[in-house]
Order: structure tokens, then C-alpha cells, then sequence
């Protein structure tokens, strides 16, 4: 090959980049992105940046831009992939540039779930990019009231920040407990409660009907027929995988990229990594697509690896983790709020809490419990069972 194009200037495009040197590929490397900064950190955007202990947006880059210099990487940033021809194998931008290649690393992560709701004055915000997290951090100060909608990951730790900057917040959702996706319910309601002890009013199995504008304050009308009225809106339903742009390309896609063991495609010199990647993982024996930063760090260098002819089975134990208020929260393998569940301890201030099917654990979340994270996640990779890990006579 002689040259590599990696689109998506995310942590898995970097982490491809940085791979294929350090595995000595001497060819050309481009990295394309949609933004026009340097790539930079995703995880400070809900947490450092709005709560005011990270004040220099410049910090979050992954790179100077004299490493990219240093390790010749050609950098090809505000420019969005509008489509791929797999087979005269090249890329083509917003500008109506194309990018010729010989191997292609997939990276462009998700974009935000759109709504038609709209706020002319500019009050309502999202929260997926630098000039998102820069653009709230900034009219945090003169907000009193918050509402955000959604109450994922992303909409919890914008909760606890703007909390801590002593903000109004009040969050919405229309399932019954906060990041419904992940935890079943009573791991769900602990996180309610550590909201509530620090001031966040949730209102949940609730939706949003309108948002409107009126006598200088925003109003958001809810399905149970409450009116809240707030100061700005953030709007975090969640994303979808970034593959407009693979439209008659002959990738798969099936909410995500589909890819094999080894992160390659079915395409010749095309391989895929991070968000929007759903891959099959040998060691669950079945497809998923991970959202988090360990996993698009470890998934780009996987990807490279494979582009270069060195194809392993990428079967890790999944790992993420979200900080809210004191709670630092550390999840392994995968979850479900269908699975069967176990509670293994819960206070005030910390939490263990085992899934699984089947028998076999196969998912756990510690709050405030690193030496449990570690039993656990060896217990989860040598698939472990409920009876192994529970206490005699506790089920």
C-alpha cells in the first residue's frame, strides 16, 4: 500500500494514524475530518469543560499540531466524507475533492439523533462537539434554569456539571429511570436518587411535546401536560451511526458498519473502528457496537493492524465510565436492563451490580468500588457464574 486514508478525526482515526507508524508503515497517511479542529478529547465535553475545572478548550487536543508535522500525516480537517467508491477506491469531500487510497480505515463515528423541535432565539443546545461544550460552558453562568432532555450518559454528567455551577436543572425522559439503555431499574433509581440529593429534579416517564419561546423564557411542554420554563433547552435523545455517506459504497450497514472479528468489512483494503462500528466479538458470540472511548482508542489500532496484514479476532470485555457528582462509575462486558441482575452492595455512595444470562455474568457496575471492578471484570472474561460471584444464600 502506499497510501492510508483514515476518515474521521476521532479517537479511533488517531489511534489508527498512530498505529500504522509505530507498525512502520512509510507510506502516505491521510486524515480527514468534518471539523476544522485538531482531533481532540471527547470525554471533557459533558464533564471538565462545563463544570469549570478545565477552562482552555485548546487542552482537549489529542496531538500539537507539530506531531502530525513530525509523523507526516497529511491533515485534511473541515472536510466531511459525502461518499465512497469502493471500487476506483476513493473518498469524496464536501469541497468535491476526492481521495484516492489503497487502504481505508472507517472512523466517522455518530452524529446526534435530530428533532424538529427549534428555539429561534438560539437557547436550545446540543452537546456532540468542541463548539458545542464551548458554546454552553460560556452561557452556563447567566442560565438558571436548565432543562435537559434525555437522560443518557451524556445528559446525566451535563446535569451533575451545570449542577456544580450551581445551575437550575431539571431532566426529562420518557423511560422510567436514567440510562435505561445500560442499567435495569433499580440501578436506574440509585442514580435518580444521587441526582435528587444534589438538586437535579427528574421527571421521567415523561416526553416532550413542544418547545416554544415566549416573554423572553423558553417554555418545553411535556406529554403528561406539565409546562416547564427554563432559561435553555439541551436536547440529548442520542445518535446514530455516522454512514450517510457509505450510501452505494457495498459496505454493510445495520446500525453501524458491519464488520468481522478483525474489524475488516467484507470490502478489499476497507476496515472500520469506534463508534460507528457493529463487529462481531467472539468472545459474547455476537454482533454489538460500543460507544466509548476505550473502545475506539483499542478498535483504531486494531483496524490498522488488520489493514496491514496482521488480522486477530478484537474480543475484548467492553469498559466504560461516566463521573457524576462523587460517583465515579466504572462499567464492564455488556448490560442490559432486560438481563437478570443482582445487587451486590448498595449505599449512599457506592454500588456493585452484576448482569448476565443464562446463569453466566456477563456485564457488571461498580459506583465508588475499583477493587470490585477488578474482581469483576476477571470474572466476566473467564465467564464467570451468578454462583460464582453471589454470596452463599444471597439468591
Amino acid at each position: 500500500m502506499k497510501r492510508v486514508v483514515v476518515v474521521g478525526a476521532s479517537h479511533a482515526g488517531v489511534s489508527a494514524v498512530e498505529e500504522l507508524r509505530k507498525r512502520g508503515f512509510g507510506g502516505e497517511v491521510v486524515l480527514a475530518g468534518a471539523e476544522t479542529h485538531l482531533p481532540y478529547s471527547r470525554p471533557p465535553l459533558s464533564k471538565e469543560m462545563l463544570d469549570g475545572s478545565v477552562v482552555d478548550a485548546d487542552g482537549a487536543a489529542l496531538h500539537p499540531r507539530q506531531w502530525y508535522h513530525e509523523q507526516a500525516i497529511t491533515l485534511r480537517l473541515g472536510q466531511r466524507a459525502v461518499a465512497l467508491d469502493t471500487a476506483s477506491r476513493e473518498v469524496a469531500l464536501a469541497d468535491g475533492s476526492t481521495i484516492d487510497y489503497d487502504g481505508l480505515v472507517v472512523a466517522t463515528g455518530v452524529t446526534l439523533r435530530r428533532t424538529a423541535w427549534t428555539v429561534d432565539s438560539g437557547e436550545l443546545f446540543e452537546l456532540r462537539t468542541k463548539d458545542d461544550a464551548v458554546r454552553l460552558a460560556a452561557d452556563l453562568p447567566r442560565i438558571g434554569h436548565l432543562v435537559v432532555i434525555g437522560a443518557g450518559f451524556i445528559g446525566m454528567e451535563v446535569a451533575a456539571s451545570a449542577r456544580a455551577r450551581g445551575v437550575e436543572v431539571t431532566v426529562v425522559d420518557v423511560a422510567g429511570w436514567p440510562m435505561s439503555r445500560a442499567f435495569g431499574e433499580r440501578v436506574g433509581n440509585w442514580f435518580c436518587r444521587l441526582h435528587e440529593a444534589n438538586g437535579v429534579r427528574l421527571q421521567c416517564s415523561t416526553g416532550v411535546d413542544e418547545i416554544r419561546r415566549l416573554d423572553g423564557r423558553t417554555t418545553v411542554r411535556l406529554t403528561d401536560g406539565q409546562v416547564l420554563t427554563a432559561d435553555a433547552v439541551l436536547v440529548g435523545i442520542g445518535t446514530t451511526p455516522a454512514t450517510d455517506w457509505l450510501t452505494g459504497s457495498g459496505l454493510e450497514v445495520d446500525d453501524g458498519v458491519m464488520c468481522d472479528a478483525t474489524l475488516a468489512t467484507g470490502v478489499p483494503g476497507v476496515v472500520a473502528a469506534g463508534d460507528v462500528v457493529r463487529w462481531h466479538n467472539p468472545r459474547y458470540g455476537s454482533p454489538m457496537r460500543v460507544e466509548h472511548w476505550t473502545n475506539a482508542v483499542e478498535q483504531g489500532a486494531h483496524a490498522a493492524a488488520t489493514l496491514l496484514g496482521d488480522p486477530q479476532p478484537y474480543a475484548p470485555v467492553p469498559y466504560l465510565w461516566t463521573d457524576q457528582f462523587d460517583a465515579r462509575t466504572r462499567c464492564v462486558g455488556v448490560m442490559a436492563p432486560d438481563d437478570d441482575a443482582a445487587v451486590l452492595t448498595e449505599t449512599e455512595s457506592s454500588l456493585v451490580a452484576v448482569f448476565g444470562r443464562a446463569g453466566r455474568v456477563h456485564g457488571a457496575v461498580c459506583v465508588n468500588a475499583p477493587r470490585e471492578l477488578v474482581r469483576l471484570r476477571q470474572a466476566i472474561a473467564r465467564q464467570a457464574t451468578f454462583d460464582e460471584i453471589l454470596p452463599a444464600g444471597s439468591h
